[in-house]
């Protein structure tokens, strides 16, 4: 099997945050490609998540470290002296964000700061993708996706330090990593998705795994905001995405510095209640409850993303659609609790994943 021309095989890769949804999927992907992956996140939220079942911290460097921690992380970096750093570790959730303002813009702002300026103390390092939301932008609920130049903005504490970060890696782009400068490398980058789904997301807060909860406790659904309109995309298609633009980045020297956007097909947007009804028939019973409430926090009813630039420049596209994003999601948590492989199964799911691609990322068997 070849794929993104064998380019991750046998290079360092960081992921911060690897013990997250995103991050451990990532890692998995990575060590399928061949990469050497080393770890740097705080905690495991849960023994069911994807990185325990997984098994992934006995098949990578897996370091316990805080991105606020500047000196650990600066110290992680200068000795593993990775070529890939993809940086995902955040505070990842709008609610809690309301709870804890202040652990959420030290961990997500001061965390991509130390980040960035542990990256100007490396000169092993070549390409880094730093991982935002669709929440970065100034939401003016209309119907059409933003696009990459569009306002930033964000009303809730996650949101808002969504788009600071974005923020500032623009400014850290145009000081120190612009190739009009005659600085080649890095390559850095933003990326941007909206609401990914697959299996052995467990977090609070989100519909997904609430829905799985329930679902296997034999409780009904309880749903917050039945008419809010939510893109859906499985977790693996912006994950593609990422590892794409970061392998071009690889070669660019530089042209291809900025932010873009990952977001899923066009049948995806679905109010929530439709998302809950599709699950409850896909899983095969169930049943759902509106718990609305006028006293809940503020979230957005409508979001989605623009992504033109990177259908045009990397020729990327969106693999899976929405019912083939569930089906995925519900298998994954369905052979967990028939007491499955979790890691063959997730590398399964990987390999299947870039055969549904039909050559985007340069798979061959």
């Amino acid at each position: 099997m070849k794929s993104f021309e064998d380019l991750f095989r046998g290079k360092r890769v960081l992921v911060t945050g690897h013990t997250g949804f995103k991050g451990s999927w990532l890692s998995m992907w990575l060590l399928f490609l061949g990469a050497e992956v080393v770890g740097y996140s705080d905690h495991v939220s849960t023994e069911k998540d994807n990185f325990a079942v997984s098994g992934l911290s006995g098949r990578m460097v897996d370091i316990r470290g805080d991105v606020r921690d500047s000196s650990r992380l600066e110290e992680v970096i200068l000795y593993y002296r990775p070529t890939f750093i993809f940086h995902l570790a955040a505070q990842a959730l709008v609610i809690p964000s309301y709870e804890d303002p202040r652990e959420t813009f030290e961990t997500n702002i001061m965390g991509t700061v130390n980040l960035l300026e542990s990256v100007r103390k490396t000169s092993s390092i070549e390409v880094v993708l730093i991982i935002t939301s669709d929440k970065c932008y100034r939401n003016m609920e209309w119907d059409w996706g933003y696009r990459e130049n569009d306002i930033l903005g964000g009303e809730d504490p996650y949101s808002s330090s969504k788009a600071c970060v974005e923020k500032i890696v623009e400014s850290y782009i145009a000081s120190f990593f612009d190739p009009q400068k005659g600085c080649i490398r890095p390559s850095v980058a933003t990326v941007r998705a909206g609401n990914v789904i697959g299996g052995g997301d467990w977090s609070k807060y989100r519909l997904i795994p609430d829905c799985m909860g329930s679902l296997l406790e034999g409780r009904s659904i309880s749903i917050r905001h039945p008419h809010a309109v939510r893109p859906w995309q499985h977790v693996l298609d912006p994950l593609g995405g990422y590892l794409l633009l970061a392998s071009k980045m690889y070669k660019s020297g530089g042209v291809l510095n900025g932010a873009w956007n990952f977001g899923p097909t066009e049948d995806s947007p679905m109010t929530v209640k439709e998302c809950v009804e599709l699950i409850i028939q896909k899983w095969g019973s169930g049943s759902w409850v509106d718990a609305s409430s006028p006293d809940q926090f503020h979230e957005t009813s409508f979001l989605s993303l623009d992504t033109s630039k990177v259908r045009s420049i990397l020729g990327w596209r969106s693999s899976l659609d929405i019912e083939n994003a569930f089906e995925y999601t519900i298998d994954w948590v369905k052979t967990l609790y028939r007491g499955g492989d979790m890691y063959q199964f997730g590398l399964g799911q990987v390999n299947e994943f870039m055969e549904r691609a039909n050559g985007l990322y340069g798979y061959q068997k």
